[in-house]
């Protein structure tokens, strides 16, 4: 099953898309593959890059909570 991060991966066309459209490194999205969520503060940002379809609630439920 893959991750709400793996998920905004693939929708974005892949870890390198996504960095370049949050303007970090290639590394950066890697990393938080690897953890399985992306930092807090990069949780918006992913959400709107991918058109709401992986939401911050899916990104991290333990800072934003469950959506309604």
């Amino acid at each position: 099953m893959k991750t709400s991060i793996e998920k905004a991966c693939h929708i974005a066309g892949g870890q390198t898309s996504l960095a370049r459209t949050l303007g970090v490194s290639p590394q950066a999205v890697q990393q938080w593959v690897t953890r399985g969520r992306p930092p807090s503060g990069r949780c918006i940002p992913i959400e709107n890059a991918v058109a709401t379809e992986v939401t911050r609630f899916d990104l991290r439920p333990d800072v934003f909570g469950n959506s309604l």
